[in-house]
């Protein structure tokens, strides 16, 4: 789900859970909630309760709040995965990952110094791949629902 854009910003994308997860993580939060309480109406049990419900929910939301953006800043492009920069100049070349290929691309055939950033719930991506003698690192792997977009807002001229 592409995000509004702010200025200087070329592609946004937060890697919210679906609809069904946040249902499903709804429902079992509920469900232990009350289990924990068993009726019980005296201040610390509806406290915990409370945790209960909430706990499940906050998690689903961290899970859910990592943005992936291009910027224009300074005449240089940058991509910006949670706190991660990466410049567009120390970049060799850009690939989607259809879910086949995304999905070896995470199991053995990942190189071990490979910067990965994905979800479970997101099927597709990109492959960026470096070319700095400085770095280790020879790509980048991040998730994305629209991964021709992101390719796109990377290597536009």
């Amino acid at each position: 789900m592409v995000s509004d854009m702010r200025s200087g910003e070329r592609y946004a994308e937060r890697m919210r859970l679906p609809v069904a997860a946040w249902l499903a993580v709804a429902a079992l939060a509920v469900i232990a909630a009350a289990l924990s309480n068993m009726g019980d109406l005296r201040w610390w049990r509806v406290a915990a309760s409370a945790a209960v419900l909430l706990v499940p929910l906050a998690g689903a939301w961290w899970f859910g709040r990592l943005p992936v953006r291009v910027v224009e800043d300074g005449g240089e492009r940058w991509l910006h995965v949670d706190d991660a920069r990466l410049p567009m100049s120390a970049v060799a070349g850009v690939e989607v990952l259809e879910p086949v290929a995304y999905s070896d691309l995470l199991g053995v055939a990942q190189h071990p110094l490979a910067f990965v950033v994905q979800r479970p719930w997101i099927g597709r991506g990109v492959r960026i791949v470096l070319d700095d003698p400085e770095d280790p690192t020879p790509y980048w792997v991040v998730a994305s629902r629209s991964p021709e977009r992101l390719r796109e807002a990377l290597t536009a001229v």
